[in-house]
């Protein structure tokens, strides 16, 4: 169980991902974010020592606001060969020195996705401590993974982030996220798995979305 500290950081996260966002080729905006938390969930490491956070944020920098779907783990050392996915350092008032990256390049993350994928761990609210987020929903109608390490890298492209399964199945996160029409719309047509969460318009609206599908066969 992760224990959700109340406490400051400095930088906060929105700072660092002001700065890190710009550099992603899904990111759609022109100049500098202007962001806002708008939801998110979190999941445990079950060796308790790397924290797990999906986090949505919505840029109003454009002409229309935009909502991006950022997997984080924060760790209490550098994660070896992951140079190129950190988002940054900051310093935390209870754990102290953080470092904060792109989780889909962390095999933590990666590994209690598809867990939650398939139904073996429950998604966390995000603020609260030993608290199930009712919002997040999954599917999997696949065989179990014998193996939820990725079989290649984490491939970064403007539509989103693609991770390769041992099976030879696809997972796609859904960087830009859209508000579905209806419950029954997350799952993409030939899809055999995927997560869907909630988050915040600007206006104050709840929506629900796609954040994750699972496809057989690569998918570019």
């Amino acid at each position: 169980m992760a224990i959700i500290h109340h406490t400051t950081l400095k930088p906060t996260k929105l700072e660092l991902l002001t700065s890190w966002l710009p550099s992603r080729p899904w990111y759609g905006g022109a100049g500098e974010p202007r962001l806002a938390k708008a939801g998110g969930f979190r999941l445990d490491d079950p060796q308790g020592e790397v924290g797990i956070e999906f986090m949505v944020v919505t840029d109003a920098s454009g002409a229309e606001p935009i909502s991006y779907l950022v997997p984080l783990t924060y760790r209490g050392a550098p994660l070896d060969g992951a140079e190129d996915a950190l988002v940054g350092t900051m310093e935390h008032g209870v754990l102290g020195h953080r470092w904060a990256y792109d989780g889909c390049h962390d095999p933590v993350l990666v590994a209690q996705l598809w867990a939650l994928m398939e139904g073996r761990v429950q998604a966390q609210a995000q603020s609260i401590t030993d608290a199930v987020d009712e919002e997040v929903t999954r599917s999997y109608a696949g065989a179990g993974l014998t193996s939820t390490e990725a079989t290649a890298p984490a491939t970064d492209a403007p539509e989103g982030t693609v991770l390769a399964a041992p099976d030879g199945s696809t997972l796609r996160l859904h960087r830009v996220l859209r508000p579905a029409a209806n419950a029954a719309s997350l799952l993409p047509e030939g899809a055999i798995g995927h997560v869907g969460g909630a988050w915040q318009l600007p206006d104050g609206t709840r929506v629900r979305g796609l954040f994750a599908a699972l496809h057989t066969g690569a998918r570019g």
